[in-house]
């Protein structure tokens, strides 16, 4: 079904719903790359148009990639909630994004709505919002989540700690987690990206987080973030695995890229669920997604890169994750040329991802080749703290040796908590004053006793 609207004197004729999503999305290098995107700005006003007019019904009648041959839309469409959907089916596009600025979408009522938003319509209206919209409804938005601590409180701001190391050193990584403990970061987890994938490495680096953890008696999770099947040896070995991880994306063919599929992810969920290390209820699960990574995989299906970065998030909602985390600048200027396309995706993955009901943090980040800086991550992140994102990236320095790109530090996460007035976990506050750390008025400040205790556990 063709769609069409006039702009400037112009007719324009959008093929199909792809195409029309792809021509209303904001300019970035990735759809360019593709052929998706807009000719010019008149185009794409026309497409914000037609799509503004479009029933959000149609998006659950005429699927992106087709049912029979993608698993992802099969899940999309098996798992719609259409009681959640009701109270806004009868709307457009447009009249949706009204609903979502107004007094009557509060928190509540957004939680409500979640499970019957589908991807594909929260990537829709997100085409229709200044960054301020994105901002104004994510910020109504509180997606809690909880193992060791609880993280996604309204005033709270948590940090993953990413000790990373490009030998997997054991003692240049404890100092980085020492390091971050003494900065009040660590209650979404401390997760490290191993440098070799190995189940017999990935286990030391696990039992070297444990043992620090039940030294101190800390209210952390830990995770290293090998391949699912690598985390699954480590468990069938007896490991302390408290979160399974695993990239993801927004199409069968790109998961398949990645080593996945739901099958898999489903057994890794219940092995770890089998592990019972959690409180009953708790949320085990860690993903990470990207703008680009179905594209770099040539696994989009000539969907624009926003909207199959959403259908990533139908993935991510199935499991109930502890954290889902857009790493939003990591894939680099072919996808997202400068600052202003990865604030711009930022802020979209996270009004997209908590509009579904998950857990959103971001790795603020960008890689040394893309026309951005430190200066727009300063915005980036200040913006989607605002938004009330869940949590961000604490690397020492802001500069992952291991990686080799530029993400947050743990001195901006002191920055974003003391500017906007947000504390840590409650769990992991109350252990940062009780070790000395945090003084009363939950102001990171070290008692020399404090830490001298952390350093002299650290590794030599």
């Amino acid at each position: 079904m063709s769609y069409g609207c006039n702009a400037g004197g112009t007719h324009y004729v959008f093929a199909d719903l792809r195409t029309l999503l792809a021509r209303a999305s904001p300019d970035r290098a990735g759809d360019r790359l593709a052929g998706l995107a807009a000719e010019s700005g008149e185009e794409r006003v026309a497409a914000r148009m037609a799509l503004a007019d479009l029933p959000l019904a149609r998006f659950l009648e005429d699927p992106l990639v087709p049912y029979e041959t993608d698993e992802v839309t099969r899940l999309i469409l098996d798992t719609h909630d259409r009681q959640a959907f009701a109270p806004i089916a009868a709307m457009t596009a447009g009249e949706f994004r009204d609903f979502l600025l107004s007094d009557e979408a509060t928190g509540e009522t957004l939680a409500r709505i979640a499970p019957g938003i589908a991807p594909e319509m929260a990537a829709g209206v997100s085409k229709l919002m200044r960054n301020q919209d994105l901002i104004a409804v994510a910020k109504k938005i509180s997606v809690v989540t909880r193992f060791r601590t609880t993280i996604g409180l309204p005033g709270r701001l948590c940090v993953r700690i990413q000790p990373n190391h490009p030998a997997d050193d054991l003692a240049g990584i404890g100092a980085s987690i020492i390091d971050g403990l003494m900065y009040g970061c660590g209650d979404a987890c401390i997760g490290i990206n191993p440098a070799s994938d190995s189940a017999k490495q990935a286990l030391a680096l696990l039992e070297r987080i444990e043992e620090l953890r039940l030294r101190f008696e800390i209210p952390v999770q830990s995770c290293v973030l090998a391949h699912v099947t690598t985390t699954m040896q480590v468990m069938e070995r007896g490991g302390p695995v408290d979160l399974v991880f695993q990239s993801i994306a927004g199409s069968e063919v790109a998961n398949r890229a990645f080593g996945v599929n739901l099958a898999l992810l489903d057994e890794a969920h219940s092995g770890v669920q089998a592990l019972r290390r959690a409180p009953p209820g708790a949320n085990l699960m860690y993903f990470e997604t990207g703008q680009g990574a179905a594209l770099s995989a040539q696994a989009h299906h000539g969907v624009d890169q926003q909207t199959v970065e959403a259908r990533a998030y139908a993935v991510a909602r199935r499991y109930a994750p502890l954290l889902v985390n857009t790493v939003v600048g990591f894939i680099g200027p072919e996808y997202l040329y400068d600052g202003k396309e990865i604030i711009r995706a930022g802020l979209e993955d996270h009004f997209c991802g908590k509009l579904m009901g998950l857990p959103m943090g971001a790795d603020v980040c960008y890689t040394n080749h893309a026309e951005a800086d430190q200066d727009d991550m300063d915005n980036l992140l200040t913006l989607l703290c605002i938004a009330g994102c869940n949590y961000i990236m604490g690397v020492p320095g802001a500069d992952d040796i291991m990686l080799g790109y530029q993400s947050t530090s743990y001195h901006d996460a002191l920055y974003a908590r003391a500017v906007l007035g947000l504390r840590p976990a409650p769990e992991f506050e109350a252990w940062l004053k009780a070790f000395g750390i945090m003084d009363a008025n939950s102001r990171v400040r070290p008692s020399p006793s404090g830490a001298a205790r952390l350093l002299a556990a650290a590794p030599r």
